[in-house]
């Protein structure tokens, strides 16, 4: 069904086909029927696709990346579609627009995009309250949805206040999301990447980790990192997270190289961070070498470029205990996601 009316999403703006898609999700969704019917057709249910990861009970091991719900919208349509666990975000402390548009680029010929959005987003009280109210509407006696909160600063921020920021975003979230994700990774926001660095990293770790306890209750912390980190500075990730004791990482964010492209249309050259097949090699690489450096030491959620059942499977075994998809899921449809499952319940 998808590949029927995927030329004709494809013939106008990415952004604006995202919010005609997902509202037209929404409506679906809300009719009667609609919502079993999604399941019925996409969501793979089977004990054996379970995974437990630091801690929290996973009903699959396929996600949604950041960035695809920026503010908390579509948590239950996207469960209906098969993910097993939704990541927000990324959020800010206080609303902003994100960069000018247009700000987002399909690249066909390289199943990729290019985006610089910028953390546009309604800001943390917004999320935080639609967070609630899904919370109150899940049904009872049911496996709750695993929801990730992905937290930023905002742009107009100094790096050398950022700490604040991130800490707003962590309290007010921190009694609606199962796991929070640290981003510093993005190229959209200038100056974020540098936060990457050790030093203003392990401070910020460190702070979120000395705030991560309410009521006998703590969350897992995990770190979102750029795929053009070098080696010596993923030898200074590995021992970060051994450092900070947080939970794991995330690997990884979009890259601003464009190195191997195909495409000959000159949108390759657009500002802002690349992402699908092009950055599945590089992603993978960085999965295995945490997983190899460290000794297996954290769970690794693996992201970048996965587009098939066989990209998935390839994260698992370079290291990742779960993965998730963004630049995928838009070019291969829901369909992805059961594919996915039953390649991993088929033993791979």
């Amino acid at each position: 069904m998808y590949f029927l009316i995927k030329p004709l999403l494809f013939q106008f703006d990415p952004e604006r086909v995202h919010y005609f898609v997902t509202a037209n999700l929404k409506r679906f969704n809300r009719f009667p029927g609609g919502a079993a019917i999604s399941r019925a057709l996409w969501d793979v249910k089977d004990a054996a696709l379970e995974r437990e990861v630091f801690g929290l009970k996973f009903r699959n091991p396929v996600g949604l990346a950041a960035g695809f719900d920026k503010n908390g919208e579509m948590m239950g349509e996207m469960a209906n579609l098969g993910f097993g666990f939704i990541e927000i975000g990324t959020v800010t402390p206080l609303p902003q627009p994100g960069n000018p548009k247009t700000r987002m680029f399909r690249l066909p010929d390289d199943s990729a995009l290019i985006n610089r959005m910028g953390f546009n987003n309604l800001g943390v009280d917004v999320v935080a309250e639609r967070l609630a109210a899904f919370r109150k509407k899940e049904a009872k006696g049911k496996p709750k949805l695993i929801i990730g909160g992905n937290i930023g600063k905002n742009k107009n921020t100094p790096n050398e206040d950022a700490v604040s920021d991130y800490t707003k975003c962590f309290d007010r979230l921190f009694d609606v999301v199962d796991y929070f994700v640290v981003n510093v990774s993005s190229p959209n926001t200038p100056g974020l990447r540098e936060l990457q660095e050790k030093e203003p990293l392990m401070q910020l770790l460190k702070t979120l980790q000395q705030r991560n306890s309410k009521n006998g209750i703590s969350r897992p912390i995990l770190l979102k990192i750029a795929p053009d980190l070098t080696n010596d500075q993923l030898n200074d990730i590995v021992e970060i997270v051994q450092q900070t004791g947080i939970a794991g990482i995330i690997a990884t964010n979009t890259t601003i190289s464009r190195e191997g492209l195909v495409s000959k249309t000159a949108l390759k050259s657009e500002m802002g961070g690349l992402s699908g097949k092009p950055l599945s090699k590089r992603s993978t690489e960085v999965i295995r070498y945490l997983s190899e450096k460290s000794n297996k030491a954290f769970p690794i959620i693996g992201v970048g470029g996965i587009h098939s059942p066989e990209d998935a499977i390839e994260k698992l075994n370079a290291g990742a205990s779960l993965v998730q998809l963004y630049t995928g899921f838009i070019y291969e449809g829901p369909g992805l996601i059961s594919r996915i499952n039953k390649k991993i319940l088929a033993g791979n």
